[in-house]
């Protein structure tokens, strides 16, 4: 890994082995990162690797931050922050449609850095905001590397997170004052009904570390259902509490429709939207934003269950809100 240039590598995997933490590396090729979630880039990138390697690429922590010396840093254009299954998908789905965008999905890397202090206690928040800058310099190289003046045009980098990366708004607000905050939302009981036939990591109890939504371990519970419900309340109670606080964020309604939230998105982050970046956009925003060759239809919906009343309660606070601030 020493003899070879630094120039499209990245990070995408912490793990601790023998008590000692590990860095995985994968070689991009200098490919776009257009997939729908990060996970897919690493296992497209993960093939291609494994046809020219033969043996993993691994460092300890302080060689990721030795090989980033050189790298130029590149403030975000903006972080999107949603509570998932309400249209950021489909928001950065249509961002990475122009050359000029860089759109980072859900990176696993920054989930781990950012999670690591609860697996591993003795890390620091300023050694976390470290390791978190410095990733982003190997991620956003297509704009800082010196092939990204030959021809190359990317200049804008949007950052999606994990949606229970708001609990880390605080943190992330320090390191980037100046960067709009993008935090996308939707009726609690369509999250619910798609997280009911699909449920992701924060859907399911004990996936995640309770502490990240203020729960305690004892008060988890086994009921899926009544615990996706507590996590919508914790979202929509600290987006409330970031909008009365921070009028550098934006919020949006899924209702409101992907080119509507994209116009605004882009007026918020300051990038200009050409007509071809427009039609492109278009075009894409009629199918679905996980499967891009599927055309996207919605479900009707059955009644919501009674424990989503809490969430359903702080959803329309926040969307009077938000109406009121437009």
């Amino acid at each position: 890994m020493g003899a070879i240039k630094i120039e499209n590598w990245i990070p995408y995997k912490l793990i601790t082995v023998d008590g000692l933490l590990q860095c995985h590396w994968l070689n991009t090729y200098g490919n776009r990162f257009t997939e729908p979630f990060f996970d897919e880039t690493i296992l497209k990138c993960r093939s291609a690797h494994a046809r020219n390697y033969t043996f993993p690429s691994v460092s300890n922590l302080e060689m990721v931050k030795a090989w980033a010396q050189d790298l130029n840093e590149v403030e975000p254009a903006a972080f999107i922050f949603h509570i998932s299954r309400c249209g950021s998908t489909l928001v950065s789905q249509l961002l990475a449609t122009s050359i000029e965008n860089i759109v980072l999905s859900e990176v696993p890397f920054f989930d781990d850095i950012l999670r690591l202090p609860f697996k591993e206690p003795y890390f620091k928040e300023t050694e976390i905001n470290n390791l978190l800058t410095t990733a982003f310099k190997y991620y956003s190289q297509a704009i800082t590397s010196p092939t990204a003046s030959l021809g190359k045009k990317e200049k804008h980098l949007f950052i999606k997170a994990d949606s229970w990366h708001i609990f880390f708004y605080k943190q992330l607000r320090q390191l980037y004052p100046k960067v709009p905050f993008i935090l996308i939302y939707r009726r609690p009981d369509e999250v619910f009904k798609s997280h009911s036939k699909m449920p992701g990591m924060q859907a399911v109890p004990g996936m995640l570390e309770p502490q990240l939504f203020g729960f305690k371990a004892e008060e988890i519970g086994h009921n899926p259902g009544i615990y996706l419900a507590n996590v919508l309340t914790s979202y929509l109670s600290k987006y409330l509490e970031i909008a009365a606080s921070d009028n550098n964020c934006l919020f949006l309604n899924y209702n409101e429709g992907p080119m509507q939230m994209i116009k605004k998105v882009a007026a918020f982050s300051s990038i200009r939207l050409s007509m071809e970046d427009l039609q492109n956009m278009e075009k894409r925003s009629h199918y679905h934003s996980k499967k891009p060759g599927e055309h996207f239809s919605e479900e009707a919906l059955t009644d919501a269950p009674s424990y989503l009343n809490e969430a359903m309660e702080l959803y329309d606070i926040l969307d009077e809100k938000r109406i009121a601030m437009q």
